[in-house]
C-alpha cells in the first residue's frame, strides 16, 4: 500500500514546470504538469515555501541543479 503524499514540490525541469508529489519519506508518489487544475486544488489555502535548496531535499530532487532547487515552491499537504 502506498503512503499518502505529504509534500508537493513545483520545480522546473528542462524549461517545463513539474509538480512532484512526495510521501513523508520523500519518495515520489506521482509527477505531473504543474499547470494542471489539480495543483490549484491541492494548494488552495496553503502557503508554499520558496526553495528546496536545503540538504533535506537532496535525495528527492537529485538531478535538479541548484538554481532549479532554489526557485522551487514547496507545499506541505495535510494527510
Amino acid at each position: 500500500m502506498q503512503k499518502p503524499a505529504r509534500y508537493l514540490v513545483l520545480i522546473e525541469q528542462d524549461g517545463a514546470m513539474l509538480a512532484r508529489l512526495l510521501d513523508d519519506d520523500l519518495r515520489l508518489v506521482e509527477e505531473f504538469d504543474a499547470s494542471s487544475e489539480e495543483v490549484a486544488t491541492m494548494t488552495a489555502g496553503l502557503k508554499g515555501r520558496q526553495s528546496a535548496a536545503d540538504p533535506f531535499w537532496d535525495r528527492a530532487l537529485r538531478g535538479h541543479n541548484p538554481a532549479e532547487r532554489a526557485a522551487a515552491l514547496v507545499y506541505t499537504l495535510d494527510v
